[in-house]
């Protein structure tokens, strides 16, 4: 029986054998058939990495969407794979087909070895961002390469994802070498050329549909195609990192993207809307024909004691799933939570991006994370005048200070800010002996915090200051003292060193606090604590990630829970904070910013924000009360409703009258404002 099975098999192989040597074409595409099966295991294995790396968030996703998201994977993988080996489809055409194998090898090595890197890049870049490999990735780049450098180095386990890849691509031209072997005739006799082309249109039209991806007439496969499920991870998951990769290469100028959002309905209708949406009682529209939302507050004078100065205190990841205040457990903010007892908290409050720097300049300048200008600080329209803090203020003559851990020139903070007006920078290199410095982003939020309280001190006391304290030290990688001076964060998994990094961040606050308290300017200064955004958890929460993006914002003044209580449950971004603040002074003054004050709001008035993530994913959200509308580029809104109390909830609304309505909202307040940045209308126009 034995002998009978191996003479089979070597008939098998020898007439294999004899059929490629007499028709090297069907070798070849043997060989380019099995390339593209190749590729697909190759890409379903870094599907599958993908899946174990953040294996936390399919606790609640049925197995059936995840396999859906495998399935659907295969067309983006299709999509990447067909255009590598779009060159191995041309030697169809030449008389002895793909004569070099070695070339093809060699190209399909290199080419996909990058594409492996991508993948590889990808599982603790989705880790960390719930955003699949994008040009967030071109922003880092961009960046010092020393910082970006160090960062990753100490952040990720660089030299073990290392290992992998090479072990990955290894394998794969193990693979290529093997399917070679298998295909390769010995003999290459010549087709006849009308042959050759019959087969070349026919494999280029298949190659065709592979990469556009789908089979439906109109536009190929698109980003919105992954999304067949309720759960984002799953969505995630269907896509290949290189696509994405690549889509936001194509999309980097966000010309193409301004021109969608700039015609979603006429401009007066949009500005009408958005009037309706921004202005209320307190406000007096001026320069109308000029400027969009350019108004005059009044605010209602109802603290005690006004205050002189203000302080922004922007808290790095300060995510407000890990707040005691806002019923969370785990001990993380014990000093925050003291402080809430003091002001008034807001605990449906929103950052209106997830990186630090849409957190800036939406905090600072007023302005909202617009699709493609969600790096502003670095474009050119980052140069405009805007109507935020340090152009409010401005003409009441106050002092200012800017006080950072680290280096301004990331993200041209000190740039952008300057042109805005603020002239006193405290960076990472203006700090003498510091408690503990980092190699990658500067000294410790202590050494800042201490380093506050000195500067506002020695400010002249004859004029009022604003400032803005920014901290860093809960940034990857989490560098801190050796010496803590909390208890390590415990029993959450691989979150401990990220929370840890929180509650001493919350330390230092509470330090900073202890010492201001001491000083002169204490009680005539108005302080907001707010997150610069939050960060990925083992839940999301809707198609948009909305933990991401929820952040405590706390404001203390004298008088301030006599006037307005302890707890404020409007919706609000941080858009929002610069009329809110700015109005607590009492005086009327000008301004331009796309939020509102949120203690001057009508009862019935439950809020609204405006939201997007980081990076070219162009899904946008408009939230109002409990309710928010999720668009995704190219797809249908989703309306839903969401609860963070008394437990995090969200399921899909059918309110179609609802839904039209946000979705004017949102269109409308979008393209009036790129309208805005576009025209160079966003600041406070003539001077008084």
């Amino acid at each position: 029986m034995l002998n009978l099975m191996s003479t089979r098999e070597t008939n098998l192989m020898y007439k294999l054998k004899q059929l490629k040597n007499k028709r090297p074409l069907v070798a070849d595409l043997g060989f380019i058939s099995g390339y593209i099966l190749l590729f697909l295991i190759m890409s379903a294995i870094l599907r599958g990495l993908m899946l174990y790396r953040n294996f936390e968030l399919t606790t609640s996703i049925p197995f059936t969407d995840i396999f859906r998201a495998f399935l659907v994977g295969i067309r983006f993988d299709l999509v990447i794979g067909t255009a590598t080996a779009v060159p191995l489809v041309f030697t169809l055409l030449f008389a002895k087909g793909l004569n070099t194998r070695k070339f093809a090898i060699v190209w399909l090595g290199v080419i996909v070895s990058f594409i492996v890197f991508a993948g590889i890049v990808d599982l603790d870049f989705y880790h960390q961002f719930h955003v699949r490999l994008n040009s967030l990735a071109f922003q880092y780049l961009n960046e010092d390469p020393a910082t970006v450098s160090s960062m990753i180095w100490n952040g990720f386990p660089v030299i073990y994802y290392l290992l992998l890849w090479a072990f990955i691509c290894v394998l794969y031209i193990s693979g290529l070498r093997w399917l070679n072997a298998i295909t390769e005739p010995e003999v290459r006799n010549t087709a006849p050329i009308f042959i050759r082309l019959i087969v070349f249109i026919l494999v280029f039209f298949l190659f065709a549909l592979g990469a556009r991806g789908t089979l439906r007439s109109g536009p190929p496969l698109r980003w919105g195609d992954a999304f067949l499920s309720q759960h984002l991870f799953s969505n995630h998951l269907g896509l290949n990192s290189s696509y994405t990769f690549i889509k936001a290469a194509m999309a980097a100028n966000g010309k193409n993207i301004d021109k969608r959002w700039l015609a979603t309905m006429p401009d007066p209708v949009a500005l009408a809307i958005s009037r309706k949406l921004l202005l209320d009682d307190q406000d007096e529209l001026i320069e109308p024909n000029t400027f969009p939302v350019l108004r005059i507050h009044t605010p209602e004078k109802k603290l005690e004691r006004t205050p002189k100065n203000v302080v922004f205190i922007i808290m790095e990841s300060f995510s407000a799933e890990f707040v005691g205040a806002l019923g969370h457990a785990g001990d993380i903010t014990p000093e925050f939570d003291k402080l809430t007892k003091e002001g008034l908290l807001f605990d449906n409050f929103f950052s209106n991006g997830t990186h630090t720097h849409q957190g800036m300049f939406a905090t600072g300048a007023c302005f909202p994370n617009l699709p493609g200008h969600e790096y502003l600080m670095q474009q050119a329209e980052g140069q405009h005048a805007f109507s935020g803090l340090p152009a409010v203020l401005k003409p009441r003559k106050f002092n200012d200070a800017y006080v950072y851990n680290g280096e301004f020139s990331w993200d041209n903070q000190k740039g952008f800010f300057r042109n805005q007006g603020m002239t006193h920078f405290i960076g990472r290199d203006e700090y003498k002996n510091p408690i503990f410095s980092d190699s990658t982003w500067g000294v410790s939020d202590e050494d800042m915090f201490n380093r506050s309280v000195q500067e506002l001190s020695s400010l002249p006391s004859e004029r009022p200051f604003y400032a803005i304290l920014q901290t860093l030290s809960n940034h990857m990688p989490y560098a801190l003292p050796d010496k803590l001076p909390i208890e390590p964060v415990l029993g959450f998994g691989e979150l401990d060193e990220h929370l840890t990094a929180q509650r001493y961040s919350d330390w230092a606050l509470g330090q900073f606090f202890k010492q201001a308290k001491k000083t002169n300017w204490y009680e005539q200064t108005v302080f907001v604590i707010v997150g610069d955004h939050g960060f990925g958890i083992n839940r999301q929460l809707s198609e948009i990630d909305l933990l991401r993006f929820h952040v405590p914002m706390l404001i203390i003044a004298p008088g301030i829970q006599q006037a307005y209580g302890r707890r404020h449950h409007t919706v609000g971004t941080q858009v929002d904070i610069v009329p809110t603040l700015v109005s607590l002074l009492g005086k009327p003054f000008k301004h331009q910013c796309w939020g509102r004050d949120l203690l001057s709001l009508h009862n019935d008035d439950s809020g609204f924000g405006f939201i997007k993530p980081s990076g070219s994913d162009q899904t946008v959200a408009f939230i109002k009360g409990d309710n928010i509308l999720i668009k995704r580029p190219h797809e249908s809104a989703i309306l839903g409703q969401y609860s963070f109390y008394p437990k995090e909830t969200y399921q899909i609304s059918n309110d179609k009258t609802l839904q039209k309505s946000m979705q004017d909202s949102l269109n409308a307040y979008v393209q009036s404002s790129m309208k805005a940045l576009l025209e160079n209308k966003t600041g406070l126009g003539k001077k008084d």
